[in-house]
C-alpha cells in the first residue's frame, strides 16, 4: 500500500473514485439518447473556462463548470431550434472552446503548456485540496440528479415524445442532462483529461450493455467499471509513470473488449436456457379432457 502514503495520491484516488461513479452514472442517458460525443464537445468548451480561470486566477474548476454550464446551454438551444446549420454551429462553438482557452491559458502569468496538459489529459499531482472540494460538491450534485430522477431521465432518453404525452416536462429534462454532463466533465477533467473524459462517459456504459438487459443492472455494472478502470489507471500511473488519463481510457476499452467476448458464450446460454424452460412448460401442460357426451357444445 505505498501508494497511498503521498497526500497528492491519497486525492488523486478520492478524485478518481468520484469520477469513477458519476461519468457513466451520465454517460448511461447520453448513450440512451445517442448523444455519446456529447461529452466530447463539452470538453472543449470547458477549456475556455481553464484559460479564464487562470487569467483571473480564481479556480479553474469553478470556472470551467461555469462556462461549461454554458456552452451545454447553448448546444441545447441549437439541437431544439438549429435546422441544417446546427451542426455547423455546434463545430464553431467546439473548435471555439478550445482556441479560446489555449488562447487565455498562454496570455495568463500563470499558465503554462505543462498547466494546459495536464487539463487536456489528466494529472496525478496537480489535484489540490481545493479541487477535491470542488469535485466533492460537484460530483454530489450529478449523483442527486441521475439517481433522484432516473426514472423521468430514462423515460425521455427512451422516448421524447411518449414521455412528453405522459406530461414529462422534455426540454426541462433534457436541458438537465446537457447541464449534468457539463458539471460531469469539469469533474472528470483532473484524473482524465478533458480530451478524454468523454469515454470514460461511455465506455463503461457500453460494456455493461454487452452482458445485461435492464436499466438498473446497466446503470450498476457501468459504475463498478468505472470505478475499478479509474482507480486500477492510476495506480497504474503511479507506479509506471504513464498519463492517467489515457491508462484510464486503456483499460475500460480493454473491459469492453473481455465483455464483448463473452457476450456470445452467455447470449448462447441464456438462449439454451430457455429453450430448456420452454419444453418444460409444455410438459407441464395438462392434456385436455373430452367432453362428456351430456354435455352440449
Amino acid at each position: 500500500m505505498e501508494f497511498l502514503d503521498p497526500p497528492f495520491m491519497q486525492r488523486a484516488l478520492l478524485a478518481a473514485v468520484l469520477v469513477g461513479v458519476i461519468a457513466p452514472a451520465v454517460g448511461i442517458y447520453l448513450v440512451q439518447r445517442r448523444q455519446a460525443l456529447m461529452g466530447d464537445g463539452i470538453g472543449h468548451i470547458a477549456m475556455t473556462g481553464v484559460g479564464l480561470g487562470f487569467l483571473l486566477s480564481t479556480s479553474p474548476v469553478w470556472m470551467a463548470t461555469a462556462v461549461a454550464v454554458a456552452g451545454a446551454v447553448v448546444m441545447e438551444l441549437i439541437r431544439w431550434y438549429g435546422r441544417t446549420r446546427g451542426d455547423i454551429a455546434l463545430a464553431m462553438l467546439f473548435y471555439g472552446g478550445m482556441a479560446g482557452g489555449v488562447l487565455l491559458i498562454n496570455l495568463s502569468d500563470t499558465g503554462s503548456n505543462a498547466n494546459l496538459t495536464s487539463y487536456l489529459f489528466g494529472s496525478l499531482s496537480t489535484v489540490s485540496s481545493e479541487d477535491i472540494t470542488a469535485i466533492s460538491l460537484l460530483a454530489a450534485f450529478v449523483l442527486l440528479v441521475t439517481v433522484g430522477l432516473r426514472r423521468q431521465l430514462f423515460a425521455v432518453s427512451q422516448d421524447e415524445e411518449f414521455a412528453r404525452v405522459t406530461g414529462l416536462p422534455v426540454r426541462m429534462l433534457n436541458l438537465l442532462v446537457a447541464v449534468t454532463a457539463a458539471v460531469t466533465v469539469t469533474v472528470a477533467m483532473r484524473v482524465v483529461g478533458l480530451l478524454l473524459v468523454s469515454a470514460l462517459m461511455v465506455v463503461p456504459v457500453a460494456a455493461a450493455q454487452q452482458i445485461t438487459r435492464s436499466f438498473k443492472v446497466t446503470f450498476v455494472l457501468s459504475v463498478v467499471i468505472g470505478v475499478g478502470v479509474t482507480l486500477s489507471g492510476t495506480i497504474t500511473s503511479y507506479y509506471q509513470d504513464v498519463p492517467p488519463g489515457a491508462t484510464i481510457v486503456l483499460l475500460a476499452i480493454g473491459v469492453f473488449v473481455l465483455l464483448t467476448l463473452l457476450a456470445a458464450p452467455l447470449a448462447r446460454r441464456r438462449a439454451r436456457r430457455g429453450e430448456t424452460e420452454a419444453e418444460r412448460c409444455t410438459l407441464e401442460v395438462p392434456a385436455a379432457r373430452p367432453a362428456p357426451d351430456d354435455v352440449r357444445v
